[in-house]
C-alpha cells in the first residue's frame, strides 16, 4: 500500500510531465507555423491568428474543466482530456488550406486547458502551507514551450513540418497511458462540490479580486504564451537568423519561464503572494521599457559633417533581457496562484479555471495584436510597447487596491498582508 507522501509526489511528478507534453502540443504552431506561413503566403496578422488559435480554446475550456475537476476529481478529467486531442493533432499533418489549420488548431488547443485540471488536482494533495510549492512544481510544465523550440525545428529540418504533429500525437497518447498508471484517485479529492450548482460555482465571477488576479495573470502567463509563440519569428525578422538558431535563442525566454516556476511557488509560500507579485511586475516593467526601444539611427549635424549613432539592443543584450523577464514571469505565474490557493480553497478548480482562462485569452489576443501592430507600424519592438502598457495597468491596480489600503490601515505592509485585500 503506497504511503500518502508517495502518492503526493507521484501525482505531482506525473501531472507535471503530462502538462509538459500538453504544453509542447499547445505551442506547436510557434515552430510549424513558420513554414506554413511561407507556404500559404500569410501576412503578419494572419500568422498571429494561426499561432494563437490553439490558445483560444485552451483558454476558454479552462473554466468548464476547472469545474469538472472540482466535481469529479483531476485524474479522470486529465486522462480523458489527453486522449480526446490525439486524433486532431495527427490530422494537422494532412491539412492543406488555411482554414484547415484554424479549425484543427481549435481542437488541438484543448491541450492548454490541462493547466486548470492539473493545478487543482495537485494542490488538493498537499496541506495549505505547501500548496504554493506543489502548484509551482506543476507549473514547471510550461517548459514545454522551450522543449518544442529544441525538438520541433530539428524534426522540421530533417523530415518536414508534417512530422511534428505525428510525433506529438504519439507522445501524448503514451503520456496519457503512463499518467493513468502512475497517479491515484483519492475519494477526498473527487466529488468535493457535487452538492454545489453551476450557478454557485460561477458566483466567483462577481468577486473583484478574481478579476484583479486575472489582470496579473494576463501579463505573466498571457504575455509568456504570446512571446513563446512570437519570439522565433521575431529573431528571424529582426536579426536574420535561420529557424534553428532563432528557436534556440527564443528558448532562452521560454525555458526559465517554465523551469523556475517551482521557485516562485516556494518564494510565495515564504514571503506571501503580494510582495512577490509586486516585485515581479515592477521588474518586468523595467525590462519591457528597454525592449520597447526600436532600432534607431540618430544623425547629428556637426561642423565636420554628419555624425551618425546607432541606438538599439544587439541580439545578446536583447536575449539577456528576455531571459531575465522569463525568470520574473516564472515567479509571477506561481505567485498569482498562491493568491488563489490562499483565498479559494473550496473552489480552487473553478477560480483557477477563470484566472487561467483570462490569462490564456491574453495569450490568444496578444499574438494577433502583435501582428496587427507590426503590419501597422512596421516596427518589430512595438509588441513590447503593448506589453509595457499592460504591465503598467497591473502595477496601478495593485498599488491602489493592495498597497494604499494596507498603508492606511497599518502604516506598513506586512509580507502577504496586502494579499488579503481586494
Amino acid at each position: 500500500m503506497a504511503s500518502q507522501q508517495y502518492k503526493q509526489w507521484s501525482v505531482v511528478t506525473a501531472s507535471t510531465t503530462a502538462f509538459t507534453v500538453c504544453f509542447m502540443v499547445w505551442m506547436m504552431f510557434a515552430v510549424i507555423g513558420i513554414p506554413i506561413k511561407k507556404t500559404l503566403g500569410l501576412n503578419e496578422t494572419e500568422f498571429g491568428l494561426l499561432a494563437a488559435m490553439p490558445v483560444l480554446t485552451g483558454s476558454l475550456i479552462r473554466v468548464p474543466l476547472g469545474m469538472l475537476t472540482d466535481r469529479y476529481g483531476g485524474r479522470i478529467v486529465f486522462f480523458v482530456l489527453m486522449l480526446s486531442i490525439v486524433v486532431p493533432i495527427w490530422l494537422l499533418s494532412a491539412a492543406t488550406a488555411y482554414w484547415h489549420y484554424l479549425v484543427l488548431g481549435l481542437f488541438v488547443g484543448c491541450a492548454g486547458g490541462s493547466f486548470a485540471v492539473g493545478i487543482a488536482y495537485c494542490a488538493r494533495w498537499f496541506e495549505r502551507e505547501r500548496q504554493g510549492l506543489a502548484m509551482g512544481i506543476f507549473g514547471v510544465g510550461n517548459v514545454g514551450a522551450a522543449v518544442t523550440k529544441f525538438v520541433a525545428p530539428s524534426i522540421v529540418v530533417a523530415f518536414g513540418w508534417q512530422m511534428v504533429p505525428q510525433v506529438y500525437a504519439v507522445a501524448l497518447l503514451v503520456m496519457a497511458i503512463l499518467f493513468w498508471m502512475l497517479t491515484y484517485t483519492d475519494p477526498d479529492h473527487s466529488g468535493t462540490t457535487k452538492s454545489v450548482t453551476i450557478r454557485e460555482q460561477l458566483a466567483v465571477l462577481k468577486d473583484p479580486k478574481v478579476w484583479k488576479y486575472c489582470q496579473y495573470y494576463s501579463i505573466v502567463f498571457g504575455g509568456y504564451v504570446a512571446l513563446s509563440l512570437w519570439m522565433t519569428k521575431y529573431y528571424i525578422t529582426e536579426y536574420g537568423f535561420d529557424i534553428r538558431l532563432a528557436a534556440l535563442l527564443a528558448a532562452a525566454f521560454s525555458l526559465p519561464g517554465g523551469l523556475l516556476r517551482a521557485i516562485g511557488g516556494w518564494m510565495s509560500d515564504k514571503w506571501g503572494a503580494h510582495p512577490v507579485t509586486w516585485w515581479v511586475m515592477l521588474f518586468s516593467w523595467g525590462c519591457l521599457f528597454f525592449l520597447s526601444y526600436p532600432q534607431t539611427e540618430l544623425t547629428i549635424k556637426t561642423v565636420k559633417g554628419d555624425l551618425t549613432f546607432g541606438l538599439g539592443l544587439n541580439v545578446w543584450m536583447f536575449t539577456v533581457l528576455m531571459f531575465a523577464m522569463g525568470v520574473a514571469w516564472a515567479v509571477g505565474k506561481a505567485s498569482v496562484f498562491k493568491y488563489i490557493s490562499d483565498h479559494y480553497t473550496a473552489n480552487i478548480g473553478t477560480v483557477s479555471g477563470v484566472v487561467g482562462m483570462v490569462g490564456g485569452l491574453g495569450g490568444f489576443l496578444l499574438p494577433i495584436m502583435f501582428g496587427a501592430l507590426v503590419d501597422l507600424t512596421g516596427v518589430n519592438s512595438s509588441i513590447f510597447m503593448l506589453l509595457w502598457g499592460i504591465t503598467m495597468v497591473s502595477l496601478i491596480w495593485m498599488y491602489w487596491t493592495e498597497i494604499v489600503p494596507a498603508r492606511n490601515s497599518r502604516g506598513a505592509i506586512a509580507p502577504g498582508a496586502a494579499s488579503q485585500r481586494a
